[in-house]
């Protein structure tokens, strides 16, 4: 059997990019910035646009492919929807009401104006929260299980969801919004009927014996169902014509819905992380760093000016939402709570990348939404956490948690 004639050297530095960023970061702790800023910067500084000395070819291109599913994947494994109860879900549904509302205000606006091709698609994009970046601060903060992090969770959980299924609902490759209702419909019922028949499938003793005496061995028979699961879904998606993304994040919620028991296999979820987060994911943030059109955005003045207003538009259209919580949190939570809700980037490139390649977004405007999501993350959650800790000692947190001194967010990318 001969091997394809594919070369590796690419894959190799990206590789090595995605080691040395967290490396790097972990050497300067006071350095408080999540490794997917630093991997999307280093691509960009590496790439066409600034060193040439790698590329997106054939072999990273498809690992990227991957990476973007199991990032989704992760998202969707990450949603806990039995923490939205009525008082938290509420104020977060009517949340995204007002951030649907705000979103399209601002992205016809642009559309008129002629920065953007699609003032739908920048809504869309500018509606959704980085769920992944956003929980380490309130872990940090000791307020996880406060009523601003619940609250912030609850939005961000909402927004994730429901930005994911717009995304596919408006901009699929069926064409027709009412076709792609009615196969989202049929797709949903599906992963009801999948996850039924999983958790059914997990109550027979027998199974259950063969699957515990598996999951630690060569065989890791649950990382194997759940990479199965993934690419199930992600299969199914491209057969009914519907973005790719929403097959990962739905296999991730079927997962999490099935899984809740987790007693007997307590590490399964710390091998698919290490799957995604240890390699396919930073494939997908070098790789759409190098892929950043930012000599474009660089080179024109007027293009360069769309950074700093799409950084006031994801403030806007994410942070005023937060304003519904003043019932139950106090002027700095509530604005730590905006702060956060604001903080999005992963699927701002993910939207970003559909957009282009769907001829919706030109590859400056992508930049400049990403350039604005990488301000984001590196404005908004350090603000937002000063804010939660302000007049609190550095050896408890709000709740009365305990706290390291000069703890930092995790650098989890999802």
């Amino acid at each position: 059997m001969t091997m394809p004639d594919v070369g590796f050297d690419n894959l190799f530095l990206v590789s090595a990019i995605a080691l040395l960023v967290p490396l790097v970061l972990g050497l300067v702790p006071r350095l408080r910035v999540p490794s997917v800023v630093v991997e999307i910067l280093v691509g960009v500084l590496l790439g066409p646009t600034g060193l040439g000395w790698v590329e997106v070819d054939e072999v990273v291109a498809v690992l990227a492919v991957l990476g973007l599913g199991f990032l989704l994947f992760l998202a969707g494994l990450e949603t806990d929807v039995r923490s939205l109860d009525g008082p938290t879900l509420r104020p977060a549904a009517l949340g995204y009401v007002v951030t649907a509302v705000l979103g399209l205000a601002v992205g016809l606006g642009l559309q008129a104006a002629g920065w953007v091709r699609s003032g739908l698609l920048v809504a869309v994009a500018l509606s959704a929260t980085s769920l992944g970046l956003v929980v380490p601060v309130l872990k940090d903060a000791g307020v996880e299980r406060a009523p601003v992090g619940r609250l912030t969770v609850a939005g961000a959980t909402v927004a994730d969801v429901a930005a994911v299924v717009l995304l596919s609902l408006l901009f699929s490759a069926t064409g027709s919004t009412g076709a792609t209702a009615a196969l989202l419909s049929a797709f949903a019922v599906l992963a009801v009927v999948v996850a039924v028949a999983v958790r059914r499938a997990g109550r027979s003793m027998r199974l259950g014996d063969v699957l515990l005496r598996l999951q630690d061995t060569t065989a890791q028979v649950r990382v194997r169902a759940a990479v199965v699961l993934l690419l199930g879904f992600v299969a199914l998606a491209a057969r009914f014509g519907i973005e790719t993304i929403l097959g990962a994040f739905v296999a991730g919620a079927v997962v999490a819905t099935v899984d809740r028991d987790a007693a007997s296999h307590p590490h399964l979820r710390t091998k698919l992380e290490a799957i995604g987060y240890g390699f396919l994911v930073p494939v997908f943030f070098v790789s759409s760093g190098i892929r950043l059109d930012l000599r474009g955005l660089l080179t024109d003045p007027a293009a360069t000016l769309r950074v700093p207003v799409l950084l006031l538009a994801l403030l806007v259209v994410r942070g005023v939402p937060a304003l519904l919580y003043r019932r139950s949190l106090d002027g700095p939570r509530t604005l730590a709570a905006g702060l956060l809700q604001a903080t999005s980037l992963p699927f701002l490139v993910a939207a970003t990348q559909i957009g282009v390649a769907t001829g919706a977004m030109s590859s400056v405007t992508a930049a400049a939404l990403v350039s604005a999501g990488v301000l984001s993350v590196l404005l908004f959650p350090a603000a937002a956490l000063g804010l939660l800790t302000r007049g609190v000692s550095p050896a408890a947190g709000p709740a009365g948690t305990s706290r390291a001194p000069g703890a930092s967010p995790s650098a989890r990318t999802g």
